[in-house]
C-alpha cells in the first residue's frame, strides 16, 4: 500500500486495477522528470490553455469586505475553469502511454467539458460519466461536452452525483484497463491521482506567487479556495505551503448548515475512512457507510477530500471551515455586481469565506489584509440554478416595481 503521508491517502482498489495504477504512477513520474513532457505542456498551457491567467485586482470587493482582495482568474482559461491545467496533463500521459480511450467523472461538467476538450484535441475517445441530477442542474456543460464528441452517461444509481459517478468510471476503467485511461477530475482517489493532480494543477499558485510579488512587492496574507475533492485549491495552495506567514484557508460546502446533516464538508463534519480508494476525512455514518452529500454547488457535492488536504488540516497548515449554501449565494450576487463577474458557485464559496475572514485579519495585523481568492471557474453553467435560487426574490421586486 502506498501511503506517502502517514495514515493519510494509499491505494485501496480491486487487485484488476493495481497494475493499471503501477502503469500509470510509473508513466507519470518519467514524465515528471522529463524536461521535453514538461515543455510540451508548458506550451500546451500558454497556446492553448491561455496561461498565464490574470491576477486581478477586485476593488470594489475590497471596499465592501475591507481588504485588498486579488482574483486568480482560472475561469478565463480555455474552457472557463481550472480543470483545463490537469486534464492536459493527464491527457499528455495518455497518448504517451499508447492508450487510444479516456474515461473521466464530472460534478458540475467543467471537468467533464475539459476532458471532452483535450481527447479532441489530441483524437482520443471519450466517455464521461455524471449522476444523473448533476446532468439536470448542469445541462449546459452536458450540451458542450456532446458538441465536443463525447459520449455523455448519466448514472441514476445512489444519490446520482459526483460520487456514484466515480463509482461508475471506475467500473469502466476495470472492464477496459487494457486500453483506457481514467483522467481523474479531482485530488483525491488512490495513489499517484492526489500528487499528480496535485503537480498538474500547481501552476495555479506558481503563477500567483510570483504575480503577487510583482503587483504588491510582498506575498499575500492570505490564500481562500473552494474544497470540494480539492483541486483548485490544492493547485493555489501548493506554490505558499512552505511560507509560514501566508494563511491557507479551505472553504468547504456546508450546504444547508453542519446541524442539518445536508452538506458536504467532509474536513469540518467528517471522520476518517476510506472512500474511492484513499483514506481521507468522509462523511459516514457509525458503521463507515458513506453518507449522502449536498450542496447547490454540484462541483462541491462530494461526501470526501483529496488526502492532501486532510494532511493539511491535520498538520494545522491550513484552515479548513464552512460556508452555507445561503452564504456563497449571498457572495455570488456581490461579485457579479461589484466587479461584473459572473463566478461558479463552488468559487463563491471562496468569496464568501474571504468575505468572512477579512475582518478577523484586519483586527489581527492591525492594518487592512491582502487576500488571494482562487477563482476556479465561470458561472455560465450556474445560471439556472441562480435564476431559481433567486426567484423569489425577483418576484418580490417585480412586484413592488423596483429592479433587484
Amino acid at each position: 500500500m502506498v501511503g506517502p503521508r502517514g495514515k493519510i491517502g494509499g491505494r485501496f482498489m480491486p487487485e484488476a486495477l493495481m497494475a493499471a495504477l503501477a502503469e500509470l504512477t510509473e508513466a507519470y513520474h518519467k514524465s515528471k522528470n522529463d524536461p521535453e513532457f514538461q515543455a510540451e505542456l508548458t506550451h500546451l498551457l500558454r497556446s492553448y490553455a491561455n496561461r498565464p491567467s490574470l491576477l486581478s485586482e477586485a476593488h470594489r470587493l475590497s471596499e465592501h469586505a475591507g481588504a485588498r482582495i486579488l482574483l486568480k482568474r482560472e475561469d478565463l482559461n480555455h474552457t472557463g475553469s481550472h480543470k483545463i491545467n490537469n486534464v492536459l496533463g493527464q491527457a499528455l500521459l495518455t497518448k504517451r502511454m499508447g492508450k487510444r480511450r479516456v474515461i473521466a467523472e464530472t460534478g458540475a461538467g467543467q471537468h467533464g467539458v475539459a476532458s471532452a476538450t483535450a481527447a479532441a484535441l489530441f483524437d482520443l475517445e471519450c466517455v464521461v460519466y455524471m449522476g444523473e441530477e448533476d446532468t439536470e442542474r448542469q445541462a449546459l456543460n452536458v450540451a458542450r461536452m456532446r458538441m465536443l464528441g463525447a459520449e455523455v452517461v448519466p448514472v441514476a444509481a445512489g444519490s446520482r452525483t459526483l460520487k456514484d459517478a466515480i463509482n461508475e468510471a471506475i467500473r469502466d476503467w476495470v472492464t477496459n484497463v487494457e486500453h483506457t485511461n481514467y483522467l481523474f477530475g479531482t485530488a483525491a482517489g488512490p495513489h499517484p491521482f492526489p500528487s499528480m493532480v496535485r503537480d498538474f494543477a500547481r501552476i495555479i499558485g506558481v503563477e500567483a506567487r510570483a504575480q503577487i510579488l510583482e503587483l504588491t512587492g510582498a506575498l499575500p496574507d492570505a490564500v481562500a479556495a473552494c474544497v470540494g475533492g480539492g483541486s483548485n485549491a490544492i493547485g493555489a495552495f501548493h506554490a505558499f505551503v512552505p511560507d509560514e506567514d501566508v494563511r491557507l484557508y479551505g472553504f468547504e460546502a456546508g450546504g444547508s448548515g453542519l446541524e442539518t446533516g445536508l452538506h458536504a464538508a467532509s474536513i469540518t463534519g467528517g471522520a476518517l475512512g476510506v472512500l474511492h480508494g484513499a483514506r481521507t476525512y468522509i462523511l459516514q455514518d457509525e458503521f463507515g457507510q458513506t453518507l449522502p452529500s449536498h450542496s447547490i454547488s454540484a462541483g462541491l457535492d462530494y461526501p470526501g477530500v483529496g488526502p492532501e488536504h486532510a494532511y493539511l488540516h491535520d498538520t494545522g497548515r491550513a484552515v479548513y471551515e464552512p460556508v452555507t449554501d445561503a452564504e456563497a449565494m449571498e457572495a455570488f450576487r456581490l461579485l457579479c455586481r461589484t466587479e461584473g463577474i459572473i463566478p461558479a458557485i463552488e468559487s463563491a464559496h471562496a468569496v464568501a469565506g474571504a468575505l468572512r475572514i477579512a475582518p478577523k485579519l484586519r483586527e489581527e495585523l492591525g492594518r487592512e489584509p491582502v487576500i488571494l481568492v482562487n477563482l476556479s471557474g465561470r458561472g455560465d453553467k450556474d445560471m439556472h440554478t441562480a435564476a431559481a435560487y433567486f426567484s423569489d426574490e425577483v418576484a418580490l421586486d417585480k412586484h413592488s416595481g423596483t429592479e433587484a
